[in-house]
């Protein structure tokens, strides 16, 4: 059965998807871990914008397929719980290790890990502040202006 366009999909409203996204939430440094996954937040310019997310899936987490099962496994839970998400907010979720939770029962421990963990960044007093100086535009930028270059 194919899935309807709605509320099931990714679009790019939902997405980070600029080098210059992942690095200004990066720059907040407000962030929580919780077994394989650490998970990082950053106030978005408009609290009304919908909660987005960007993924960070090393290479030494394993080969293409691991890592794009555990994209999958990550795309598949954000969807799930996107409304249960605070809105206004940018996360970005990077796979520390561990295998992929497999079946049903992973799919729910790894949608259930997401709103523990976002949960736990936002509800920190610091995390206030720094959403109202990002709203304010005197939130911290990445270094000149750019995102940082990746080494060779």
């Amino acid at each position: 059965m194919a899935r309807s366009a709605g509320s099931a999909g990714f679009p790019r409203a939902v997405r980070l998807l600029s080098p210059g996204d992942f690095a200004r939430v990066f720059a907040v440094r407000r962030s929580a871990a919780s077994g394989p996954l650490a998970l990082y937040a950053c106030p978005a310019v408009s609290a009304m914008q919908p909660a987005r997310l960007g993924l960070s899936v090393s290479s030494r987490i394993g080969n293409a397929v691991v890592r794009n099962r555990w994209k999958r496994r990550l795309r598949e839970a954000f969807r799930q719980v996107r409304t249960e998400l605070p809105a206004g907010n940018d996360f970005v979720i990077v796979v520390r290790s561990g295998p992929v939770p497999g079946g049903a029962a992973g799919a729910r421990q790894v949608e259930e890990m997401i709103c523990d963990l976002a949960a736990r960044v936002v509800a920190r007093p610091a995390y206030a502040a720094a959403a109202n100086a990002a709203r304010q535009g005197t939130g911290p930028q990445p270094a000149g202006g750019q995102p940082p270059r990746r080494r060779r």
